[in-house]
């Protein structure tokens, strides 16, 4: 490590946001242009270099930390990004979109604030862009396999290029008109501009990936000419079976799927519409899910010009520490983390009737309520425990016009006729069923990322595309030399 001293010397400093009432006027990411490459250095020297290094375990990306760290510290750019690519495919999406759990995994985090992993990150993938250390790699010879992957999001992404690289033939076939998955429709631009998608997309072609937009497997082509076509099939769909809400009311004009209505405010940062048909503009809007994307609903309302928007979270509002009896280091804490979007809603006092940040926590929602015309208009809430029973005496009654349920996912969708028409086993939860080697009940077929997995993070979105890859690979030819940095049996770290 460059200062051996360093983290008793420097104090934790976070890449600065732009001022509220600046940033929630426009969608450019929050973060303040140009602010973060003169702390880097600084914040990298921060590292340890512990003999065992737990952030490395906490991501399973297996990023190689310490190591990009002392180059920065270094200011040694190149040899930084040639390390932290040879774990991550795409550090520029992980370094804005990830919540680190490598963070909590640092040993520093013990009784000290965190290194800065994820800002280190996204340091060093925005400069490699910008000295051209990232170029196209296409591969010195071809195999003459070809392989198609389903879905391109970060692991079908991640699984393509992996496969490109090895010298396979690879097409992504994607239903949306644009590749990118939940990426390039689920996140907002304020969180990730759209531009570091494209270059990835670009580079991708490079290397002679084949993208197929608008194609949706099951209905527009089907799964068994796919399979018939290509010596395999990867699929990695996602899990975009949203959770329902089954309270009285929820058949009423005006209640949304947060998937429902993301999708339209990032189609108007494409330019395809001039508004969202599904505008909060001057709404009063309720979000319910107290989850990542609530809050990207959140910022979106608030860039949209709500009057009101308010957050409801089931579960009770947690402590700002770790509680070392529960969730011990190094596992991720659930302790109170305010995103931008919530410092927004907090600084705009965007919901009176809710707390500080606009979450009324450990609150549930028992029914709607709506006019003659059959659009919602009030929503009845009550307090509830830490076994979700209702407080009594605590129900209350909010005005509302738009209702966004960010619930989460269950598994991936079923109605394109892709799982049936393979014939895929499924698990118990929904998910599609796989062997070790990610291998399904379908020769030649596999399945990776939340499509199998279940809800995840990005980085296991990623790792999942890298270690399906080098299982294809394997498959392909009888070995390989790909990395697989998880198996479908690892999970996070947790008690």
């Amino acid at each position: 490590m460059a200062d051996p001293k360093g983290f008793m010397n420097t104090p934790r400093e976070e890449w600065a946001r732009r001022p509220v009432e600046e940033r929630v006027r426009d969608w450019d990411e929050v973060y303040v242009p140009g602010a973060l490459l003169p702390i880097i250095s600084k914040q990298a020297d921060r590292c340890m270099d512990c003999g065992i290094p737990f952030c490395h375990d906490a991501c399973p990306l297996g990023n190689l930390i310490p190591e990009w760290n002392d180059l920065v510290s270094r200011e040694d750019w190149r040899a930084a990004s040639d390390r932290l690519h040879a774990t991550n495919n795409f550090p520029e999406f992980t370094g804005r979109l990830c919540p680190a759990p490598c963070e909590a995994g640092c040993v520093l985090a013990i009784n000290q604030p965190a290194v800065t992993i994820k800002n280190v990150e996204c340091a060093i993938a925005d400069r490699a862009w910008e000295e051209g250390f990232t170029v196209a790699r296409p591969p010195e010879r071809l195999s003459g396999k070809a392989v198609a992957v389903i879905g391109s999001g970060p692991t079908g992404l991640a699984a393509a290029q992996q496969l490109t690289r090895a010298g396979h033939t690879v097409a992504v076939f994607e239903k949306d008109d644009r590749i990118g998955g939940l990426m390039r429709y689920g996140i907002p631009e304020f969180k990730m501009e759209k531009r570091h998608l494209e270059r990835r997309i670009e580079q991708m072609r490079a290397e002679g990936t084949k993208f197929r937009p608008s194609t949706v497997v099951g209905r527009d082509v089907p799964a068994a000419d796919l399979r018939t076509r290509y010596d395999a099939v990867v699929i990695a769909t996602g899990a975009t079976a949203w959770r329902e809400l089954p309270v009285p009311g929820r058949e009423l004009k005006g209640i949304h799927q947060a998937m429902e209505y993301l999708p339209l405010a990032n189609r108007v940062q494409e330019g395809d519409l001039e508004a969202s048909p599904l505008s909060a503009a001057g709404r009063d809007v309720v979000i319910i899910g107290g989850g990542d994307t609530g809050a990207d609903c959140l910022g979106t309302a608030l860039r949209e010009g709500a009057a009101t928007v308010t957050q409801l979270d089931i579960y009770a509002q947690p402590g700002a520490g770790r509680d070392e009896d529960t969730e011990p280091w190094p596992t991720y804490p659930k302790i109170y983390r305010l995103s931008a979007a919530h410092e927004e809603a907090r600084d705009l006092c965007s919901a009176p009737a809710a707390d500080a940040d606009a979450r009324l926590f450990a609150a549930s929602t028992l029914r709607f309520g709506g006019d003659d015309s059959g659009h919602v208009t009030s929503l009845r809430v009550v307090d509830v425990d830490e076994r979700r029973v209702p407080v009594p005496g605590t129900e209350r009654t909010l005005p509302v016009d738009l209702v966004l349920l960010a619930l989460g996912f269950s598994g991936p969708d079923q109605g394109d006729g892709l799982i049936e028409q393979l014939g895929l086993a499924l698990d118990p939860r929904g998910t599609i069923a796989r062997d070790d080697g990610f291998a399904t009940n379908v020769p030649g077929v596999f399945a990776a990322g939340d499509a199998a997995r279940g809800q995840s993070l990005i980085v296991w979105a990623i790792a999942e595309g890298r270690a399906v890859a080098a299982a294809v690979d394997l498959y392909l030819t009888g070995s390989s030399r790909l990395p697989a940095p998880v198996s479908p049996r690892d999970r996070p770290m947790r008690v």
